[in-house]
């Protein structure tokens, strides 16, 4: 990849999560330049003055422009967030043959404009169209990173720091797997405020209920969400917002996201969630947790679930 100079991001898809990683990077000053391409042109042209015209009171200045896929030609990362939406009662995964002619419209014009950076996807499902722009663009696995589980293991956070009365800053645990149904939290290694999770466990029973219900509110709150409102946005846009500035900036920060493995947990060659370290080179490394048997079992099969509809279309 050659040496990548200034911080320009292209967003590919300016609807709800588009938007709302547009506010996200504006707001928090991450990047020198955000082109926004979208086929609704006028809504777009709105977005980009609305945008634009809170750069004023942000930490610092962005220009915010309406972009074509020439502008992928000097950018640092391109970010994917065009596809048919999820509706409601729908699962990610019957998203898959629809948006998976999307990613490979995205990229061949991504490619031929001369891109040579970074692939952020966050259109789901999240793990299928990752490998997805992974196959078509034929790039190193470390460029093309999903958002995976970013979304998911914040609201487990926040769940969870609700439950203790501490802030979500101060847990440190993963949801990891598909970003999906068959996803699985990782109390083994989880601690709150820096207590370990699997020893409350043991204490008591009663701590394992309320951890369980809280995964299982956290692995539907998706669907509760679009029920109410349509979409999910605010949270998945501020996720991909941290994942754009652990790269831009070089920080060399786990995130749990959707990557490649390549030996890791046993598994090679499927897009899954697991934490990885990130960097301007994209996916430094990726981070294996020390699971225990049940998560091992619940982990294979999430890595099933996705496989089988991986298989289906590659």
């Amino acid at each position: 990849m050659k040496n990548l100079v200034g911080n320009k991001v292209v967003l590919v898809g300016a609807g709800d999560v588009g938007v709302a990683y547009a506010f996200a990077l504006v707001n928090q000053g991450i990047v020198d330049h955000l082109a926004i391409i979208d086929i609704n042109a006028k809504k777009t042209r709105g977005h980009v003055m609305d945008l634009n015209h809170g750069v004023v009171w942000a930490p610092s200045a962005t220009t915010v422009s309406e972009g074509t896929y020439e502008d992928c030609k000097d950018a640092t990362i391109v970010v994917i967030c065009a596809g048919i939406p999820q509706k409601p009662g729908e699962t990610r995964l019957q998203l898959v043959e629809k948006n998976l002619a999307v990613m490979k419209d995205v990229v061949d014009k991504t490619m031929a404009a001369g891109f040579d950076g970074i692939f952020l996807v966050a259109t789901n499902p999240v793990d299928i169209l990752s490998y997805g722009v992974w196959r078509y663009s034929g790039y190193d696995a470390s460029r093309v990173i999903g958002s995976g589980t970013i979304l998911d293991s914040a609201r487990y956070r926040f769940m969870l720091g609700e439950l203790a009365g501490v802030s979500p800053m101060s847990i440190h645990a993963y949801i990891i797997g598909e970003h999906g149904d068959s996803e699985l939290p990782v109390v083994s290694s989880g601690t709150v405020a820096g207590v370990s999770m699997r020893r409350q466990m043991d204490k008591d029973a009663g701590f394992t209920q309320r951890i369980e219900k809280i995964f299982e509110e956290t692995r539907d709150a998706a669907y509760e969400i679009i029920d109410a409102k349509g979409s999910t946005s605010y949270g998945i846009g501020m996720g991909l917002a941290r994942m754009t500035r652990a790269i831009i900036h070089n920080q060399g920060v786990a995130l749990p996201v959707s990557v490649l493995l390549n030996g890791e947990y046993g598994e090679e060659d499927i897009y899954i969630g697991t934490p990885a370290v990130l960097d301007r080179s994209g996916v430094r490394r990726v981070v294996e947790l020390e699971l225990d048997d049940h998560e091992k079992e619940r982990f294979a099969h999430s890595v099933d679930t996705l496989r089988a509809v991986q298989q289906l279309h590659f």
